[in-house]
């Protein structure tokens, strides 16, 4: 990897590192990052390097065919459950306690064991229920 690409990279994860808890579209991460000096094609060959990586987990957003990714290597992520809301794409980290209460009630009645480092629950926020 030439010491260009190793920049752009470098700008990417640090953008993405700094909005651990959102999900983006490549659009809006090109868009965040016109200023830096990063290309749409590098923008896209490094997501797609973070994702076969496991850094980052990409899902579609609710209702649209558009494609997001959450940065998910950060050391306050790893391991922990997800809540999403389908209304303001915000994501929230699950409290620890009720995380461990619903992967362990999920293990004993459904015999079913959840994979911490893909698992996101989707609904709708308190913010966005209130309007």
């Amino acid at each position: 990897m030439s010491t260009y690409s190793t920049k752009q990279r470098k700008t990417l994860t640090d953008f993405l590192e700094s909005h651990p808890d959102t999900f983006l579209t490549a659009e809006e991460i090109e868009t965040a990052l016109s200023d830096r000096g990063i290309s749409r094609s590098a923008i896209y060959r490094n997501l797609s390097e973070l994702e076969a990586e496991g850094k980052i987990r990409r899902s579609v957003r609710e209702g649209t065919r558009k494609v997001c990714f959450q940065y998910i290597d950060a050391e306050h992520c790893r391991g922990e459950l997800h809540l999403s809301c389908k209304v303001c794409g915000k994501t929230i980290h699950m409290d620890r306690e009720t995380a461990e209460a619903l992967v362990a009630d999920i293990a004993g009645r459904q015999q079913f064991e959840i994979d911490r480092s893909d698992t996101v629950l989707f609904g709708v926020c308190g913010d966005c229920k209130k309007h």
